[in-house]
């Protein structure tokens, strides 16, 4: 099993719009890579570790799928479109890792 984590880093100045990324950005990938997502879940920045800081990041999605493989085929016939709405929503380059799930 592997992850594929979306992290929005938080940064001054930037901007999110939560709205948009829930009503459209997330359902459109939900349809794009249909049944090969076995889960999502996404994380919203609340604080950083000291009381009153910022968080590290904006927002975190993350997608788990069998195989890289798998996650390849399901996210490569629609990459430029999925990538292509990021605009839409932020002006934060978003950072993409792949883990192997562990426990």
């Amino acid at each position: 099993m592997i992850k594929v984590s979306v992290l929005y880093p938080n940064k001054p100045g930037a901007k999110f719009d939560t709205a948009y990324y829930f009503a459209t950005h997330m359902p459109m990938v939900a349809r794009k890579l249909g049944a090969a997502v076995k889960t999502t879940a996404v994380d919203q920045g609340m604080a950083g570790a000291a009381p009153g800081s910022p968080p590290a990041f904006v927002m975190i999605a993350h997608f788990t799928f069998e195989s890289t493989v798998t996650f390849q085929a399901a996210f490569g016939p629609h990459a430029a479109e999925i990538m292509g709405d990021i605009p839409n929503y932020t002006s934060i380059e978003p950072i993409i890792q792949i883990s192997e799930v562990k426990i």
